[in-house]
Parts: structure tokens; C-alpha cells; sequence
């Protein structure tokens, strides 16, 4: 498949021409320099060809972290097959712009300069201005207005072989479902009145929807298990900023995918990589580094939202701590997201190398005692930076996969509540005899047991935990949460 960059200098619409050529809102856009900082690819279809769209950081000057977007960003476009060179049509040529031009095009690629900004045809005039550029692959079109793009489609699909061709396979008809596309404000817009308390979050057992369909009647959602499912993966990267979440992409990917610097909050737009690893996809995503919500301002507000909308996606979390640096109540708080998702997780303790060594027992310590409500999740220290034991983190991620997707038969399942029962009875309830008749896993990803009783509000969370406890000394659930459903016999 070829490879088509999007270059430019900041706030020449490279991601508005991204999202609107993946017919997606994919990356963030706004008014400010830098919003882009990391490489997005998406897959996209030109006309009936398909193509890897590659969407990139501004080309401009200045502090560390603009020096690197632009670094990241010219290896793009030399890994490149095609090029859009865009400048904006509201200003005048710069040299600069030239210059970048000309380098890029003596690499001998297919390149053509997309004047954006063109929004009417009186503006068709300064067109002619750019000319001395001295290229006839020139288009001069409004991303916002969706003017004049058909010619520079075109372009590029001549430019695309054959092979890449989409094989439309014959299948039954079915009615269309046309998804809604949403400005960002308006995407963004559903989470305004979510709750950011600064609690933790745990499974409630009555949130299900309705499925009349269900062996244990309304409140169940059964799934089907489907275990292809299991080989992909989707994990997120998630901390708060200067953790260490790029560094340790760049590491499990072992190449430099996501821009890295010392500037808190490089990471805006959550970018996701996927790898093929013992015939199981992973698909890491690194997320925008999380603040205390009163330091959370413009496109960060963005960030936050999109980086839980991942989440609520992802299968498993990679919970990135500084070992280097003592533990923040933010980094509960940011776990909590884990635990509100149901995710799989993994606790890294990242910086390792410059950890005080002295203290190895009881920084570990802290972070069982901290994260309590994790305690299923492994700890790997390492160090993202020296790439030492990152190597190790691969296997990991499978063995909790593993955990997450286990289904247990119906029989073991109730060896394990007998056993539990025998050794500590279901404390009665005013005087009402409590009894669990069988239970069930209905579910994976994570593992949900239905306990089928008499009086369900009658199994404490005391005894939820006991029977937690007994699962996992009976199965491997290390590193995945176990959730537990009670429910009345016959209940409809």
C-alpha cells in the first residue's frame, strides 16, 4: 500500500485535509501551533484505490519539541511514496516554504503543493502567486468549504497502482447506517456533564441495558464469545505527563513513532500503532498525558476527552508510574480510569534505571498500598529510555490477554462457590437464610460470573471479595478484574 504524507508548516490545514480524505474526524484541529505534534496514520480510499495517509506536525522553528515534530515529521515524508506539500493561500510564498519544497522534490518523489485556504473564487487569483514554485502538480482548494478537491483527488489516485484497488466482495444487501459525522465541539461535547469527581470507579451490577433475550433474565448483556476476538489486542498507554508513555511506545514498537521531549503534555492526539507479535495484533495507544482537571486548558480539554473515548475502546491499560519521583494522588485518580473501564491492566514502573536503589522495596510497596483496587495487575520495572526489560512487557501482554479471555465451565465454576461455601457460609439477612443456587461465566473480557440466589442484595461486597479471592486461587485471573453479578432465579 502507498504511502501519502501530508507536509506543511503549522496552520495550513494538514489535519483538516487528513480527517476530510479519511472521511473522519480522526485528528484534533484547532487555531493553535502545534496542535499536531505525533505522526496519525489512517488507511484511506481514494475514489476505489486504497492508500496510508500520514498526518504531520507542523515545519517550524523554535523550542526542543517544535525541533522534533519537525524532525519526525521530514522522516514521514523521506518514508514517503507520494507528498502534499500545503501552504496557505491567504498569505504570500514564504521562502522557507520553497526551500522545503525543493528539498523534498529532489528526493525524486511524487510531489504536489495543495494551496489551501482558497475559498472563493476571488481568491482563485492569488493562486497565481505560487506558481514560482515551479511545479504543474498545483492545486488550490478549501478543505473547509470542500472546494476544488476532485482535481487533486484525481492526482492522486493516477498516482496509485492498480493493485491497491478495493475488491468489492459480494454479500447479501444490507440497509445502510450513514454514521453522523460531528464537528470536534459537538463529539466533544456528549462528555461536558460527565462526572469528574475525584473518586474511584467500580462495576455497577444493575448498569447493563435490557436484553429480553437473556438465560438470567433483563439487566444481562450475553455475548457470544468469539474467540478470533482474542488475537487483537488494544492496548492504551495511559499516566499522567512526563511519565514516559511516548518513550516506552517508541520502545515496545523499537522505533521512534511518537514525538518524545521534556515539554509536559507533547502528546495531544492519542496516535495508536499496531504490531503483529506471535500471531496476535497489538495495537498500543498513546494517550495524551492527563492533569489536574483546574490545569487543563484549550486542546488539552480536547485531549482528555478523546483519550477517554480510547478507553472506553481498549481491552487492556499499561498504567505508566515515574519511579524516579514520589507518587501523586493524580495517579490514583488517572488508575481509577482503569478500573471505571474494566480494563485489563499492567502496572509499569518506568524509569527504573534512575530509581533510588536503596529504596527498589519500598517503592513497590507504595504502589500496592496506593493502588489497592489494582491489586490483580503485575508490576514490570523498567526503563523506556535504556529499553531495559521492555522486551519482557511483549509476553506479558499475552499472558493477560490470556487471563482476560478465559471462559470457565459452568462446573468448575460451582466447584470453587461450593468450595467457598463450605468454608464460610452466606451470612443471613434479618433473619432470611441467604443461598446461592449455581453460578455461571455469561461473559469475557473481562470474566463476568451471574451467581443465581434466592435474595440477590443479600451477597455483601465482603463476600463478593472472599469469592473474588477464592477464583483467583483457583484460576490464573492475575493482571484482568473479576466481576460478579447476583441475581434472583427466573428473575425477569
Amino acid at each position: 500500500m502507498k504511502k501519502i504524507a501530508i507536509i506543511g508548516r503549522p496552520n495550513v490545514g494538514k489535519s483538516s485535509l487528513f480527517n476530510r480524505l479519511v472521511k473522519k474526524r480522526d485528528a484534533i484541529t484547532s487555531d493553535l501551533a502545534g496542535t499536531t505534534r505525533d505522526i496519525k496514520r489512517k488507511t484511506a480510499v481514494i475514489i476505489d484505490k486504497e492508500a496510508e495517509l500520514l498526518d504531520t506536525g507542523g515545519l517550524d522553528k523554535g523550542c526542543e519539541l517544535f525541533d522534533k515534530i519537525k524532525e519526525m515529521s521530514l522522516k514521514a515524508a523521506y518514508a514517503a511514496d507520494i507528498i502534499l506539500y500545503m501552504v496557505d493561500g491567504k498569505g504570500l510564498p514564504e521562502e522557507e516554504d520553497k526551500k522545503l519544497f525543493y528539498e523534498l522534490q529532489a528526493m525524486g518523489k511524487d510531489i504536489a503543493l495543495v494551496v489551501n485556504k482558497i475559498d472563493n473564487d476571488k481568491m482563485k487569483e492569488k493562486l497565481w502567486e505560487f506558481y514560482e514554485f515551479g511545479t504543474d502538480a498545483i492545486f488550490g482548494i478549501s478543505v473547509a468549504h470542500n472546494r476544488n478537491t476532485i482535481e487533486l483527488m484525481e492526482w492522486l489516485y493516477d498516482k496509485l497502482p492498480e493493485s491497491d484497488k478495493i475488491v468489492e466482495e459480494e454479500e447479501e444487501a444490507k440497509p445502510e447506517v450513514k454514521e453522523e459525522e460531528l464537528s470536534d465541539e459537538e463529539f466533544f461535547s456528549q462528555y461536558e456533564n460527565e462526572d469528574d469527581d475525584d473518586g474511584f470507579y467500580y462495576w455497577d451490577e444493575d448498569e447493563d441495558e435490557v436484553d429480553k433475550d437473556s438465560i438470567f433474565g433483563n439487566n444481562d448483556r450475553i455475548k457470544e464469545y468469539d474467540p478470533e476476538d482474542e488475537n487483537h489486542i488494544k492496548i492504551a498507554i495511559i499516566g499522567r505527563t512526563n511519565v514516559g508513555k511516548s518513550s516506552l511506545l517508541n520502545a515496545l514498537l523499537n522505533e521512534e513513532r511518537s514525538v518524545v521531549s521534556s515539554v509536559a503534555g507533547t502528546t495531544i492526539d492519542p496516535i495508536d500503532e499496531t504490531i503483529v507479535y506471535k500471531d496476535k495484533q497489538l495495537t498500543f495507544v498513546d494517550t495524551a498525558g492527563l492533569r489536574r482537571r483546574g490545569k487543563i486548558v484549550g486542546i488539552e480539554r480536547y485531549a482528555l476527552m478523546r483519550t477517554k473515548a480510547m478507553l472506553e475502546n481498549a481491552n487492556m491499560a499499561l498504567l505508566v508510574l515515574d519511579a524516579s519521583q514520589p507518587f501523586l494522588d493524580l495517579d490514583e485518580k488517572i488508575a481509577g480510569l482503569i478500573d471505571q473501564n474494566r480494563l485489563a491492566c499492567i502496572i509499569v514502573l518506568n524509569k527504573w534505571d534512575i530509581a533510588k536503589k536503596d529504596e527498589y522495596d519500598k517503592i513497590i510497596k507504595e504502589v500496592r498500598e496506593r493502588f489497592k483496587f489494582l491489586s490483580y495487575a503485575p508490576i514490570l520495572t523498567l526503563s523506556a529510555q535504556t529499553h531495559q526489560r521492555v522486551d519482557k512487557l511483549h509476553d506479558k501482554i499475552l499472558e493477560i490477554n490470556e487471563n482476560y479471555s478465559q471462559r470457565i465451565p459452568t462446573s468448575k465454576v460451582n466447584e470453587v462457590i461450593e468450595r467457598a461455601l463450605r468454608r464460610h457460609t452466606l451470612p443471613s439477612v434479618s433473619g432470611q437464610v441467604i443461598r446461592i443456587y449455581y453460578a455461571t461465566q455469561y461473559e469475557t473480557r473481562p470474566p463476568k460470573i451471574a451467581i443465581i440466589m434466592n435474595k440477590p442484595k443479600g451477597l455483601h461486597f465482603t463476600y463478593r471479595r472472599y469469592l473474588a479471592n477464592k477464583f483467583r486461587e483457583a484460576f490464573n485471573f492475575e493482571g484482568t478484574p473479576l466481576l460478579f453479578k447476583a441475581k434472583k432465579k427466573g428473575e425477569k
